[in-house]
């Protein structure tokens, strides 16, 4: 892709874009923009508020008016798989996981989604905990987009068992079908949040992967009592930097880490799908840094 950037006229930047619902609580221009003011890219990223039925036409404008690609949040992750399905291209990634947080322009026109959710998540794991999801039980709290790619990710991974919890019933379901379909044999199944209060202290990762505790006043979705000494605990959210979710799993001596770490590894295998170039993820983590301590004042 660098040879998009090279295309571009000079003084006119190539416009990219967090796709969402609402998006205005997130940090991605700050590291986005960070990013391609240390490599020299003529490109700016900004927030895009799309309302739910509207995404084909913000796609197909995204295209139409020289974008270079977009990020893709809550809620429209599956939506966007489906219209790429059916008039883009798409990778075995996001095939598998039927889900895209990354839409890539290409220099003909073609739309290719992706997803880095994963490989991000992957590489956020490794850096908070030294640990991967191979041979661990665990609890994912959240079957939509996100939980539905985390899940599918530590299937792929090896995970021992896995247990999945979520309020809206069909989603759970959809995810234990995709689930037992993509690792037969693994051990899965869904569990009710009373049931996963239970669970969780048998588990050695537990993940958040609901909205739940990004608002003032949200409670925890597991009390202290859920979680126990050495279990690793690892929240999406990543604003506030401690949840209540992680507050109560700290009160319990479990090791946590919130969602700033998935936010940059994503954010950089986007940018390198972008861009071709490797992400500098020092300039990154520094913007990211320097935003939230300003929005946490």
């Amino acid at each position: 892709m660098r040879h998009y950037f090279r295309a571009m006229k000079k003084g006119k930047p190539v416009p990219f874009f967090l796709l969402g619902h609402p998006v205005g609580h997130s940090l991605s221009p700050f590291m986005h923009n960070a990013a391609f003011k240390a490599l020299g890219l003529e490109a700016n990223y900004a927030l895009l508020d799309v309302a739910p039925g509207d995404m084909p036409r913000t796609l197909e404008n995204l295209r139409a008016q020289g974008g270079g690609g977009a990020n893709v949040t809550i809620p429209h992750k599956e939506a966007v798989y489906r219209f790429l399905a059916a008039k883009g291209k798409l990778s075995d990634t996001a095939h598998l996981l039927q889900s895209v947080n990354t839409v890539v322009v290409r220099p003909d026109g073609t739309l290719f989604g992706d997803n880095t959710d994963a490989p991000g998540f992957l590489d956020a794991l490794k850096e908070a905990f030294h640990a991967m999801p191979r041979g661990k039980r665990i609890l994912l709290l959240g079957c939509g987009g996100a939980g539905r790619a985390l899940a599918l990710t530590c299937a792929m991974e090896g995970a021992e068992s896995i247990l999945v919890a979520d309020v809206n019933l069909a989603v759970r379901r959809r995810l234990l079908l995709a689930l037992r379909k993509a690792a037969p044999g693994l051990p899965v199944a869904g569990v009710s949040l009373d049931r996963a209060r239970m669970a969780a202290r048998e588990c050695d990762l537990v993940v958040q992967a609901t909205p739940v505790g990004m608002k003032p006043g949200d409670s925890t979705l597991l009390p202290s009592e859920s979680f126990r000494k050495g279990q690793l605990v690892f929240d999406l959210i990543y604003n506030p930097p401690v949840t209540p979710f992680l507050a109560a799993a700290k009160a319990a001596g479990a090791r946590t880490a919130n969602g700033l770490g998935m936010l940059l590894h994503q954010g950089a295998r986007s940018f390198r799908l972008w861009t071709g170039r490797a992400a500098p993820l020092a300039a990154m983590r520094a913007a990211l840094a320097r935003a939230l301590k300003s929005r946490s004042r």
